[in-house]
């Protein structure tokens, strides 16, 4: 009797637990639909920050790639006599076709896809791998693809600037074969070190010598302007350089040029972060307040030593402010950034005009003066006025922000800049040097003396820039 009574209210007491769980029990189904909204609200916001920055990103690849046309071969074009401005402008345009194969084929894998510490490995022959999914490693909310192709605009611009440095003496031959091998050499691997996973100098992807360089301080523009005193020298002076006076032959051209290039370089550098999120819009303000003051500070420097501000004065001083804000975009407020600009405006007068001269090397378009002198520059001074204020992407294992720079009471960071700055110049200068001892032997480089002063347009392209006569 009692087993039967026990059992009774047992089950009694099971019924009451269930009829007064059964409100619970319907409002979690309630809550269901609530809660599959709120799933689908947050999907939708992850949609829209990914389709925004990759409208972004886009865009910016469009805005680096104007740099190298028409931006740089409008620059170069109008600074070069017009016998030759046909030729010049034809070598940026065929940097934009020759390192887009080079780069689907096999370039974009070793310089970003896993390796060592000094080159990418093969993961990404071909662009296998490479598509609509984002690669967490590099840039979460873009398609890898969008990363490839941003990545391969820094690529063709780069081996673009050395140009500057041949202008007007060099076969058209042996340019296609030397930056080829150059884009081997000197720029992938250089660009695996600082930016791809693992990499000797990749302050964020477990690099072993943490260097900063936002947007290519040390991948683009030290590496182009060593490699182009290296290619200056190797090649010798222009014929009756510099006995004859050699002038631009438009400087309205290369005024259009400048004034694309420094748009194009909110691309280059805001781009770089990679997203539309307020780092791209400090980089923004960093890169425009550095061309300005570097314009001053070249217009200034300019004015007291030759008596006049000029029009080449004050483009040059743009890219070099654009030049040396490169690397220390992402990490550095607006007034340091005013600093780096009208220092490097001043410091590439000097090279340009009173280094050149007192040294004899032909660099005709001041690549080594602009981009080597300013890029070194730029790389050491991100060493002293990065902050995590800006960039707080460094941390320490328990998610806080690290200093960066001198600012931030980091001295150290100056001599990993000092490492990282010594191994790009080391790179291109002996790199630059054993290449074109190649080319050299298999194609010759340099153009024969009549058709150096017949022109390059007519004796390598059979073509005028200008025909008066039609």
């Amino acid at each position: 009797m009692k087993l039967r009574v026990a059992t009774f209210w047992k089950q009694r007491g099971w019924c009451c637990a269930s009829f007064a769980l059964s409100p619970l029990a319907a409002w979690g189904q309630a809550a269901s639909p609530a809660e599959e909204r709120l799933a689908a609200l947050e999907a939708a916001a992850q949609a829209a920050q990914g389709a925004g920055d990759n409208a972004w990103m886009l865009v910016s690849t469009a805005l680096v790639l104007m740099m190298t046309g028409p931006g740089l071969a409008l620059f170069y074009g109008g600074l070069v006599r017009k016998k030759n401005v046909l030729g010049t402008m034809m070598q940026s345009f065929s940097m934009m076709a020759l390192v887009s194969v080079l780069w689907a084929l096999f370039g974009y894998s070793l310089a970003f896809s896993e390796g060592n510490a000094f080159t990418g490995g093969f993961r990404y022959l071909f662009l296998n791998g490479v598509g609509a999914e984002p690669n967490g490693d590099y840039a979460g909310t873009i398609p890898h693809q969008t990363f490839m192709l941003f990545q391969l605009m820094f690529a063709i611009i780069t081996p673009a600037l050395i140009t500057g440095a041949v202008a007007e003496r060099m076969k058209y031959s042996a340019l296609l074969l030397f930056m080829s091998l150059w884009l081997v050499v000197v720029y992938l691997p250089m660009a695996h070190m600082v930016w791809g996973k693992g990499g000797l100098f990749n302050a964020f992807l477990g690099g072993r010598i943490p260097c900063f360089d936002f947007a290519g301080g040390t991948v683009v523009h030290i590496t182009s302007g060593v490699s182009a005193l290296v290619c200056a020298v190797y090649l010798g002076k222009r014929y009756g350089y510099p006995h004859e006076m050699i002038r631009p032959h438009s400087l309205v051209l290369s005024f259009i040029g400048a004034c694309l290039l420094w748009v194009g370089w909110f691309g280059f550098n805001a781009g770089s972060a990679l997203g539309a999120s307020g780092l791209a819009t400090s980089a923004f303000a960093a890169t425009h307040f550095g061309a300005a003051a570097a314009t001053i500070g070249w217009l200034i420097a300019e004015w007291r030593k030759m008596g006049k501000p000029s029009v080449l004065g004050g483009i040059s001083g743009a890219v070099a402010g654009l030049v040396a804000i490169t690397p220390a975009s992402g990490f550095v407020k607006p007034m340091p950034a005013l600093f780096i600009g009208f220092a490097a405006g001043v410091c590439c007068f000097y090279m340009v005009t009173a280094v050149k001269h007192r040294f004899g090397y032909d660099d005709s378009l001041d690549a080594f003066g602009i981009h080597g002198a300013g890029g070194t520059l730029g790389a050491i001074l991100t060493g002293v006025f990065a902050t995590r204020e800006v960039n707080d992407g460094l941390k320490d294992a328990s998610g806080n922000a690290l200093p960066l720079g001198l600012v931030d009471g980091n001295f150290g960071q100056i001599i990993n800049q000092f490492a990282g700055t010594l191994i790009a110049w080391i790179l291109a200068a002996a790199g630059t040097f054993v290449i074109l001892k190649v080319c050299d032997v298999l194609v010759g480089l340099r153009v024969h003396d009549q058709h150096e002063i017949e022109g390059l347009d007519l004796s390598l392209h059979g073509e005028e820039g200008y025909n008066l006569e039609s």
